[in-house]
C-alpha cells in the first residue's frame, strides 16, 4: 500500500483534479507576442512563461528518448547523435510534472513520456550506478564532456535523481503503469553507488570517475555551491549511503563554505566573494525546499535571498559601466555569452545577462522578479523571446543576443515559477522517505521534517 501523501497547496489540489485528458488552456499566440505578453497580470504572464519554455522539454527533446539535449539553437533541428544532459533531464523531468499539474498535457501523456526516458535510462551505460555529464539519448553510450571527463558525473547523476523522485512521488496512483513507473526510479535511485564516490573512503565526495582515467580529474566536491543536493541524496541513499562526516568535514569544510562577510553592505552566510552564480541558488533548491530549512551552518532560505540581493545590487551599482543594467534588468549566472560559456557572476561579469538568472531567483525576490520580466520583454522583445522561451543571454554593450536555449538554464525558469506559484516540486521531494531521512542524518531542520513526525 501506497503511504499517505503530505498536503498540497490549493492551486495544486484544483490544478490535479483536472481529467487525464483535458485540453491545454490558453493560445499559443497569446505567448508570440512579447509586448502583449508583457502587460498580462502577473499570474497569466508567469502561466505564459513556464509554458512556453516548457517546449523545450517536449517539443525539442530527443525523438527516441524523449531526454533533454544538453542545448538547441533557434529553428529547433535536432540530430540523434546530438548529447543530451543527464542533469538537465532531471530539470526535463520535473518541467513534466510541472506540464501534467498545469493541464498543458494529460497525465497519461507526461506517464508516456516518463516511461520512454526510463527505457534508455535503465539500459544506458552506467559507472558504480551513476551517469556520464553527457549520453547519447538513442544508445546511452557515454559522450565526453571533457579528455578526461568520460564516465560517471556525480553531480548529474544527483540532478537527475532529485528529478525522478518528484516524479516517483507524483505518480502515486495504484495502476500498472505508475506503479512500474515508480518501481524502475527506484531501482536505478538505489543503484547508485554514492558511498563508492568517497575514493576509498575520505571524507568528501569526488565529482568524477572514468573507467579508462580513473579519478584523474581530483575534484573534490567542496562547498559552498549548487551541490547540497548531491550531498543530500549520498546521505540519503538506502544502499550506498555515505556518512554524516563526509558532509560536514567534506563539502562543508570547503575552503569557499562559510562566508558572514558583507556584499553591497548584505551579509552573506555562505559562499565565495558575491556569492558567485545565481545557479547556486537555484539547481538544489529547485527540489529542496529552502523556507526554514536549517543546519548548524545556515538559515538556507536567508542564504538565498541575500545572494539574489546581492546579485541584484552590484547590477545596479554596475561597476562595469555595462550598457541595460538597472533595477529592471540584472542576473548573472552561468550561460552562454559573446565570447563563449562563462559563470558569470559579479567577480566575473563581461556585460551578459542571462535571463534564467533573475527569472529563476522569483520565490526570492517576487517584485523585483516580475519587473525584470516584463522589462526583458518590452525592451528586448523577439530578441529575448524566442520559441523556446528567452534565449540563453544577451549583453546589450556588444549588441549581442545568443540564439541559444541550454537545458539547465530552462529547467529552472519552469520549475523555480512553480515553486512560487504552488510549491509543487518543494512539496514532491521533500515528501520522499528517503530524503527526509537524509536531511535528518546531515542535522537539518526543516517544516516538512515537523510535518512527517507521528
Amino acid at each position: 500500500m501506497r503511504r499517505p501523501k503530505s498536503p498540497r497547496t490549493e492551486a495544486a489540489k484544483r490544478s490535479r483534479s483536472r481529467s487525464a485528458g483535458s485540453a491545454p488552456r490558453g493560445s499559443a499566440a497569446e505567448a508570440r507576442d512579447p509586448a502583449k505578453l508583457a502587460l498580462l497580470p502577473d499570474d497569466a504572464l508567469l502561466e505564459a512563461v513556464q509554458r512556453r519554455t516548457f517546449r523545450y522539454f517536449w517539443e525539442a527533446a530527443h525523438p527516441v528518448s524523449g531526454l533533454a539535449f544538453d542545448r538547441r539553437t533557434a529553428g529547433m533541428r535536432a540530430d540523434e547523435a546530438d548529447p543530451i544532459t543527464i542533469g538537465g533531464t532531471g530539470f526535463g523531468v520535473m518541467a513534466l510534472l510541472v506540464a501534467a499539474e498545469r493541464g498543458w498535457i494529460s497525465r497519461d501523456a507526461a506517464l508516456e513520456r516518463l516511461d520512454r526516458m526510463l527505457d534508455l535510462l535503465s539500459r544506458a551505460r552506467c559507472y558504480h550506478g551513476a551517469f556520464p555529464h553527457f549520453m547519447n539519448g538513442s544508445t546511452g553510450e557515454a559522450v565526453p564532456f571533457g579528455r578526461k571527463d568520460d564516465g560517471a558525473d556525480i553531480v548529474e547523476t544527483s540532478l537527475l535523481m532529485m528529478g525522478l523522485l518528484c516524479a516517483r512521488e507524483y505518480f502515486d496512483r495504484d495502476t500498472p503503469q505508475e506503479a512500474s513507473a515508480r518501481s524502475r526510479i527506484t531501482a536505478l535511485w538505489t543503484d547508485v553507488e554514492w558511498s563508492w564516490f568517497t575514493r576509498d573512503g575520505r571524507d568528501v565526495l569526488y565529482w568524477h570517475w572514468s573507467p579508462y582515467n580513473g579519478w584523474a580529474m581530483d575534484h573534490a566536491i567542496l562547498g559552498w555551491n549548487e551541490c547540497l543536493v548531491t550531498y543530500l541524496l549520498a546521505a540519503a541513499s538506502p544502499r550506498y549511503p555515505i556518512d554524516s562526516a563526509v558532509y560536514h568535514n567534506g563539502f562543508a569544510n570547503g575552503p569557499g563554505f562559510c562566508s558572514g562577510k558583507r556584499w553591497y553592505d548584505i551579509e552573506l552566510p555562505l559562499g565565495m566573494p558575491f556569492g558567485g552564480p545565481l545557479f547556486f541558488a537555484h539547481y538544489s533548491f529547485c527540489g529542496i525546499d529552502p523556507r526554514g530549512l536549517k543546519d548548524r551552518y545556515a538559515d538556507y532560505w536567508q542564504q538565498n535571498v541575500r545572494h539574489v540581493r546581492i546579485n541584484r545590487a552590484h547590477c545596479i551599482a554596475n561597476p562595469g559601466k555595462f550598457e541595460g543594467y538597472g533595477e529592471s534588468c540584472w542576473g548573472l549566472t552561468a550561460s552562454d555569452d559573446p565570447a563563449g560559456y562563462s559563470a558569470h557572476a559579479p567577480d566575473n561579469d563581461n556585460g551578459t545577462i542571462s535571463p534564467t538568472a533573475a527569472i529563476a531567483s522569483l520565490p526570492y525576490a517576487p517584485v523585483e522578479v516580475m519587473g525584470v520580466l516584463r522589462h526583458f520583454l518590452k525592451r528586448h522583445g523577439k530578441r529575448v523571446w524566442r520559441e523556446l522561451g528567452f534565449v540563453d543571454a544577451f549583453c546589450e554593450s556588444q549588441s549581442w543576443y545568443a540564439d541559444t536555449f541550454l537545458a539547465i538554464d530552462q529547467g529552472p525558469i519552469v520549475v523555480m515559477i512553480e515553486n512560487h506559484r504552488s510549491g509543487l516540486l518543494w512539496n514532491l521531494f521533500m515528501a520522499v522517505p528517503e530524503v527526509q531521512a537524509g536531511l535528518r542524518r546531515l542535522g537539518f531542520s526543516s517544516p516538512h521534517l515537523e510535518e512527517a513526525e507521528p
